[in-house]
């Protein structure tokens, strides 16, 4: 009995010390720092994945250096409910803990992508592509679904003005839909701050947007856009036509027949885009416009302009009569152009 007890004794004494030792081992493993890949390593983590099967993945791309590790240190972290899913990129070495609390923050991958203010569907899905996020023409399919923005503009035929020109970080896999639908959401969010507590003087919000897409694309300075709103609210005002270049190179684009320049012919283009040739502003934005362009739309100068003309060096100068604007275009536009210097630029009136 006495033998039988001694031996219960020194058996448990080796389980206590087994545990101990593996205990210290595992310890050590958690926090030690682990690194099976070179270069870096990107790993997906699903929506919805279970500890052993992120587990799994982290050690398949050498991320930790076994699923057993990681999952013991998921348990000592209590943090097994906070992973979040996304892409991961790792370029060094870290411990399963480390491991662990980057997953618990979300601390996803992304790459930036940046779309300027003024842009068209087009220009943006350019930028789409040149980034290698996806092709041109699943970001122009995107942009063609109006429905994403039909409880703002029910008669939007795109999404043309509703993409807020923004930098956003995405997954290097975000699909065009995605993207699309954030910016929408963004444009939403950026023109109910801008226009809450405004009156839009009897314009549509499609028509305001629309204003500030000319806006947007006549000027590029602060100072200027309040003046160039001023300008078109005062043509509207008294039945005047608008008269704008931007709206010209849009007709012009929408026909792929714009090379850079405006021609005099180009002013008798038959759209609706052109307002050299029908009144009122265009039927719809032609770019998008950035959140001052949209406070410009809202809140234009308190002046009499109805004329502005390029400086040719970014600015332009505005006159209230014909008078005024005549000595203006002579001596900015009729001048520069015998020079050799310029084409067309920034007009608005004649």
């Amino acid at each position: 009995m006495r033998r039988l007890l001694t031996l219960l004794i020194v058996a448990a004494v080796l389980a206590a010390v087994a545990a101990g030792v593996g205990g210290y081992v595992v310890w050590t493993r958690m926090h030690q720092a682990y690194r099976g890949f070179t270069g870096e390593q990107f790993v997906e983590i699903p929506q919805g994945a279970g500890s052993r099967a992120i587990g799994r993945r982290l050690s398949a791309a050498g991320v930790v250096p076994d699923a057993w590790t990681f999952r013991a240190a998921l348990r000592w972290s209590g943090r097994g409910r906070e992973l979040q899913a996304g892409e991961y990129r790792f370029d060094a070495a870290a411990s399963p803990l480390e491991i662990v609390e980057r997953l618990a923050r979300g601390d996803v991958h992304t790459v930036a992508i940046t779309f300027p203010e003024g842009l068209t569907l087009d220009e943006m899905a350019g930028i789409f592509e040149m980034r290698e996020l996806g092709t041109a023409s699943d970001f122009r399919a995107a942009a063609r679904d109006a429905s994403l923005i039909a409880d703002f503009d029910a008669a939007a035929p795109d999404l043309e003005g509703y993409l807020f020109p923004e930098t956003y970080p995405v997954s290097r896999r975000v699909e065009a839909a995605t993207l699309v639908r954030t910016m929408v959401e963004r444009f939403k969010a950026v023109y109910g701050e801008v226009s809450a507590g405004r009156d839009a003087r009897g314009l549509s919000p499609r028509q305001v947007v629309t204003l500030a897409s000319l806006v947007e694309k006549e000027t590029a300075r602060p100072e200027e856009r309040p003046l160039v709103a001023a300008v078109y609210r005062n043509r509207l005002d008294i039945g005047m036509g608008m008269q704008a270049d931007p709206t010209v190179i849009y007709a012009l684009r929408k026909t792929g027949k714009y090379d850079g320049n405006i021609r005099r012919r180009d002013l008798s283009i038959d759209s609706p885009y052109n307002t050299y040739r029908y009144p009122g502003l265009p039927p719809g934005p032609i770019a998008a416009p950035g959140r001052a362009a949209l406070e410009a739309a809202f809140a234009p100068a308190d002046v009499t302009y109805l004329y502005f003309v390029s400086r040719n060096d970014g600015s332009h100068v505005f006159a209230s009569t014909l008078r005024e604007h005549n000595a203006n275009v002579q001596k900015f536009q009729v001048q520069y152009f015998r020079s050799g210097r310029s084409g067309r630029s920034g007009e608005s009136g004649r």
